[in-house]
């Protein structure tokens, strides 16, 4: 586990950094209160932290307030290190966000049960995280957190006036599928086809099962083809290469919907789900294996809306 110590004391950083090495851990330095943030604010962020109470900048109990208020996900747990003995400080730090408190004048093991402590419950709370968002079969994000991730796209869409895409992709007669492979194969179809579906995104696109066969895929900020075209390379990504399904060589195809949102109009995700959900149909009408994109609908839709 990575953990990042925000303290400006060399000696300090030192001994921190000899003792934890030694139990396994990452280690990772900020000297500053705002180094600290910048640090925290990244994809991957450290989910332990040690703060120093007096740091440059941005002090420990600021940075800890910091910390609560841009959460997301799962929670950061916070240990401040403090010279102080005093009660009105731990409750201050405690009050600001901290989880636990330690003194500088600490026993080495005592600092050790504390950060396990903290690990156990970091990893604890992940796997919850894990179990209230991820789809347990296909293990991409699950209907509720797909949505979650739409209407934050919608949010930053609306804030940064720029476009926002959506793809509604299923699978292309999956009874049959079933029947050919029995209810095992059939899951690990969707096993199979959520995964290529994954590799063949852009970093920035966001993939979640919608329910059953369906998926769906948000596509921030997208040109005036950019939807279609990451919907055209999904689909050839699945169609081109059959899958390997309990013995068999299976041939599976996908049919995909694809709309966007414009800047100049009120963003809205019950209509985007609409139109995908519309042109997804219109796939599956003119033959499957196909994508169909409707922009001008849903630019018209939403103006008559407002």
């Amino acid at each position: 586990m990575r953990i990042l110590i925000a303290e400006d004391d060399g000696f300090s950083r030192r001994f921190l950094a000899k003792s934890m090495e030694q139990w396994d851990y990452e280690i990772i330095f900020a000297g500053t209160g705002d180094e600290a943030w910048e640090i925290l604010s990244q994809e991957d962020a450290p989910k332990l932290v040690i703060l120093n109470w007096m740091l440059p900048g941005m002090d420990g109990l600021d940075l800890c307030r910091k910390i609560r208020k841009h959460q997301k996900g799962t929670s950061t747990y916070i240990i401040m290190f403090t010279a102080s003995r005093s009660t009105a400080d731990l409750v201050g730090a405690i009050n600001a966000g901290a989880d636990d408190f330690v003194t500088k004048s600490f026993d080495v093991r005592e600092l050790e049960v504390r950060v396990r402590a903290g690990k156990r419950i970091v990893e604890l709370e992940e796997a919850l995280w894990t179990l209230a968002t991820r789809d347990s079969l296909t293990k991409l994000w699950n209907r509720a957190a797909i949505l979650d991730v739409l209407d934050r796209e919608i949010s930053r869409a609306s804030r940064n006036e720029a476009n926002i895409g959506l793809v509604m992709a299923d699978i292309d007669h999956f009874k049959q599928i079933n029947d050919i492979c029995g209810h095992r194969g059939g899951d690990a179809a969707l096993v199979q086809v959520a995964k290529r579906l994954a590799d063949n995104l852009r970093k920035y696109d966001t993939i979640g099962r919608y329910g059953g066969e369906e998926f769906l895929i948000v596509v921030p900020e997208p040109g005036e083809t950019t939807t279609e075209t990451v919907a055209e390379r999904l689909r050839l990504s699945i169609a081109e290469t059959p899958f390997q399904i309990e013995g068999q060589v299976v041939p599976i195809t996908m049919s995909f919907g694809a709309a966007v949102a414009c800047c100049q109009q009120q963003l809205n995700a019950d209509l985007l789900i609409r139109t995908a959900d519309e042109a997804l149909y219109r796939a599956k009408a003119h033959g499957r294996n196909r994508v169909e994109s409707i922009t001008r609908l849903l630019e018209s839709s939403v103006a008559s809306a407002t």
